[in-house]
C-alpha cells in the first residue's frame, strides 16, 4: 500500500463504467476540494463534460492499466460490478506498477456475493442475516427441486445463479410453470447464469435499497433509497435496469435501520472478516420489510443505478475523503454529512425498452432544464449532437422539500426533453 493520501495533494481520479451512476459519481467527486483530474472509461456524453472520457472497456484490464500509468491516476473507483466480478482488484493487487493505487470496490472472491446467489445465500445463513429459505439447484439436483417448489406456495421464485444484467429473476403464480421454468434455466435461458439456479420463499412487503462503504472493517451508511424496476406504471410488466428512485424513504426510519444496522449491515462486514474475504468499497443491500422487519433480498457489491442518481444529491460532505478511507482503511476516521432534502430520478428509455431497441436517437431540449441534474445512462456525442446509446438514457434528478416536490419537478424536466420513442414512468413514488 502507498503512504496514506497526504491532505496538501491534488488527487487524479479514475472511475471505470459508462452509466447513469458513474456520472452521478463523477458529478460528486467534481465537487471535491482535493480532485485535479477526473478520467472515465469509458463514460458517456455527460460525463465528458465533467472529466476526460478514456476509449477503455470495463473489462478491458490491458488497457485501464495503461489508462491509469499514462494518466498518474491516484485513485479508481469501480462503478459495475461485472469487472470486480472478473478480478479487475485482483489484477491490479497483484500488478507491480498498479499495486500501489488506490483502488474502491472488492476482489473478485467478495464480489461473488453478486456474482453468485448460491454464494450469497451461504453466507447470509451462515452469519444468521434474514434471508428468505432457499435451494440452490443444478442438473444434477433437478428432482430435489422440483420436490422443493412442491413445499413452498406460490408464487415461486427462480433466480439465476450468475450475473444475468438484472434479467435473470423470474416470479411464478403456477406450479408445473415453475418446474417448467426451472428446466429451462438450467437448459441455458439465461446461458451460464443459469446453469444453477436459486429456488427462494416468495417475501412480502415493500422494498429499499440500503448502501455501506466500507473498508473491511469499519464502514459508513449512506442515504437509503426506493427504485422502480418494472417497466409499466403500477409495477407492471418486465423487470428494467430501473425506472427511477427516491431517497430517503419514508418507511426507512431510525427504528427500521436501527434494526438494518445491528441485524444485516454489522453482521455482513463482521462475516466478511471472520470468512477472511478481504473486501472494500460499496454494498448494497437490497431489502424488503416483511411486517416491519427488514430480510435481504440481494447483496451487490456496488452501488445501484438509478438510486445512485438520487443517493448522491443528498451525500453532503466531500465523497472523496470517504472514497480515501474505503481504499487506505481509514473509515473509522470519516464522516459523511447528509442532506435532510428529498431527491427524486426519473429515467427516460429507449422506446421498445427493456427488448430491442434503436439507438442513434437525436436528443433535444437537454438545454431548457432548469433547476434539476441531468444525468447520461445511455448517450453518446455523434456528429457534434447527443444522441442515445442504450436502454436507459437519462436520468433527470432533483430536489425538493418533499418526495411530492422533487418528482414534480424531474417530471416538469422530463416533458421538456424529447427523443424518438422516449417514454418513463409517471407514478415514481406511488407506493410511499
Amino acid at each position: 500500500m502507498r503512504l496514506p493520501f497526504n491532505i496538501d495533494e491534488m488527487m487524479n481520479i479514475l472511475i471505470v463504467g459508462a452509466g447513469g451512476r458513474e456520472h452521478a459519481m463523477a458529478w460528486k467527486i467534481k465537487q471535491s476540494p482535493i480532485l485535479n483530474q477526473l478520467f472515465i472509461a469509458p463514460g458517456n456524453a455527460g460525463t465528458s463534460i465533467l472529466g476526460t472520457n478514456l476509449p477503455v472497456g470495463v473489462s478491458d484490464f490491458q488497457g485501464l492499466k495503461n489508462a491509469v500509468l499514462e494518466n498518474q491516476i491516484d485513485l479508481v473507483l469501480v462503478g459495475p460490478e461485472v469487472p470486480l466480478c472478473e478480478g479487475l482488484h485482483d489484477f491490479f493487487s497483484s500488478d507491480e506498477q498498479l499495486k500501489d493505487i488506490r483502488f474502491v470496490g472488492p476482489y473478485q472472491l467478495g464480489a461473488q456475493l453478486e456474482g453468485s446467489k448460491d454464494f450469497a445465500k451461504e453466507f447470509m445463513m451462515r452469519h444468521q442475516i434474514p434471508t428468505a429459505k432457499y435451494l440452490a439447484v443444478t442438473a444434477g439436483n433437478l428432482n430435489a427441486g422440483i420436490d422443493f417448489l412442491k413445499t413452498m406456495k406460490a408464487p415461486y421464485v427462480l433466480k439465476a445463479d450468475g450475473l444475468a444484467a438484472g434479467k435473470g429473476v423470474l416470479i411464478i403464480t403456477d406450479l408445473q410453470e415453475a418446474e417448467d421454468s426451472l428446466k429451462e434455466m438450467l437448459d441455458g435461458q439465461f446461458g451460464e447464469a443459469s446453469s444453477k439456479v436459486v429456488i427462494e420463499e416468495f417475501l412480502s412487503g415493500i422494498e429499499c435499497s440500503v448502501f455501506a462503504i466500507t473498508d473491511g472493517k469499519d464502514y459508513r451508511i449512506l442515504p437509503v433509497a426506493k427504485d422502480y424496476k418494472r417497466i409499466g406504471e403500477g409495477d407492471s410488466g418486465l423487470n428494467t435496469g430501473g425506472m427511477g428512485s427516491i431517497s430517503p424513504v419514508s418507511f426507512a426510519d431510525e427504528s427500521f435501520m436501527k434494526k438494518v444496522e445491528d441485524r444485516i449491515i454489522r453482521p455482513t462486514v463482521d462475516g466478511l472478516k471472520k470468512d477472511q474475504i478481504p473486501y472494500n468499497g460499496f454494498i448494497f443491500f437490497g431489502l424488503i420489510s416483511v411486517g416491519g422487519e427488514p430480510m435481504v433480498i440481494e447483496y451487490n457489491v456496488r452501488m445501484g443505478d438509478p438510486e445512485t442518481e438520487a443517493v448522491m444529491l443528498r451525500i453532503k460532505s466531500d465523497f472523496v475523503d470517504l472514497l480515501i478511507g474505503a481504499a487506505e482503511g481509514t473509515l473509522a476516521k470519516k464522516t459523511i454529512e447528509i442532506d435532510t432534502r428529498t431527491a427524486a430520478a426519473v429515467m427516460l428509455v429507449s422506446g421498445g425498452y427493456p427488448g430491442p431497441y434503436v439507438k442513434g436517437k437525436v436528443i433535444e431540449g437537454l438545454e431548457q432544464v432548469e433547476s434539476s441534474l441531468v444525468f447520461h445512462a445511455g448517450t453518446a456525442n455523434k456528429n457534434g449532437e447527443i444522441v442515445t446509446d442504450g436502454g436507459r438514457v437519462l436520468a433527470i434528478s432533483s430536489y425538493g422539500e418533499n418526495m411530492k416536490q422533487a418528482l414534480e419537478l424531474s417530471y416538469k424536466n422530463a416533458s421538456l426533453i424529447h427523443y424518438d420513442g422516449m417514454y418513463f414512468r409517471k407514478d415514481l413514488g406511488f407506493d410511499l
